[in-house]
């Protein structure tokens, strides 16, 4: 969190979360399973963690009424027009030809760009391309960092 240009932490997960996980996956210019691999032998020192230097950004769609009670099996429409940003399927399921809803956490995309602004702008503007009855996301957060 940014406080009056001080970073405060708020919370530190030690798990590769959702949506955490979401935009440091991007970022990663090696390879996961070697650093898997290393961290299992105790080794991970000599592993090349390499880190790509663009901002990644992620808007997660949720389920209107989530984190309580929400609807399933809403269809989700447009992903095919969805161009330069990766979607992290969590809470959908293909059923009868379509990809629909089944979970609060729907949909997150990430975008890549050379900074922050850039990134958010991508993905604020595919989460408004995909559709599905009830789709919510937060636009409000992160622009505290516009200087990253």
């Amino acid at each position: 969190m940014n406080d009056k240009g001080q970073p405060k932490v708020i919370e530190y997960n030690v798990r590769m979360g959702d949506p955490e996980t979401e935009v440091i996956m991007p970022r990663l210019d090696c390879d996961l399973v070697e650093i898997f691999e290393a961290t299992g032998k105790k080794n991970l020192i000599d592993t090349n963690l390499n880190i790509k230097p663009d901002s990644c950004v992620t808007v997660m769609l949720v389920s209107g009424g989530y984190p309580g009670n929400y609807e399933k099996g809403k269809e989700i429409r447009n992903l095919n027009l969805i161009n330069d940003s990766i979607l992290f399927h969590a809470g959908t399921k293909f059923q009868d030809d379509k990809t629909v809803t089944n979970g609060g956490r729907v949909i997150s995309i990430s975008s890549m760009e050379k900074n922050f602004k850039d990134a958010a702008k991508l993905s604020f503007k595919n989460a408004e391309i995909i559709e599905f009855e009830g789709k919510y996301y937060r636009n409000d957060i992160g622009f505290d960092l516009e200087a990253y």
